[in-house]
């Protein structure tokens, strides 16, 4: 659960809510292949179980009242890893920012694999 708490009062997201609206945004840009497991968590998880989790690849912090958010992909072979960074970093920041209004201080993409 994200807590945040502004002039206005508390702002409460789930953080369901977080891994699917970050994990499409950054799947939906060119040169993605997928999501990888971010942590020996998520890993542990997905050796124990069969299904798909919204929230693989994704994590997200709250510093300071700013969201840094981590991501873990893999990219198709041959394709510009910096120029699909660069996508996925402005694609997520405007997507977050625009559907709930809090501050993104970070965005850290880290490509942990290539597919053919």
């Amino acid at each position: 659960m994200i807590r945040m708490e502004n002039h206005l009062g508390k702002i409460e997201i789930s953080q369901n809510y977080f891994a699917g609206l970050i994990g499409n945004a950054a799947s939906s840009c060119f040169g993605v292949a997928g999501m990888c497991k971010a942590g020996t968590r998520q890993g542990l998880r997905d050796f124990f179980t069969d299904r798909d989790y919204i929230d693989q690849g994704v994590k997200v912090h709250v510093v300071n009242r700013q969201l840094i958010i981590d991501l873990h992909i893999t990219v198709i072979y041959g394709m510009n890893i910096s120029a699909i960074t660069k996508s996925i970093v402005n694609k997520v920041r405007y997507t977050v920012e625009s559907a709930t209004g809090l501050n993104v201080r970070r965005v850290n993409v880290h490509v942990d694999g290539m597919k053919a």
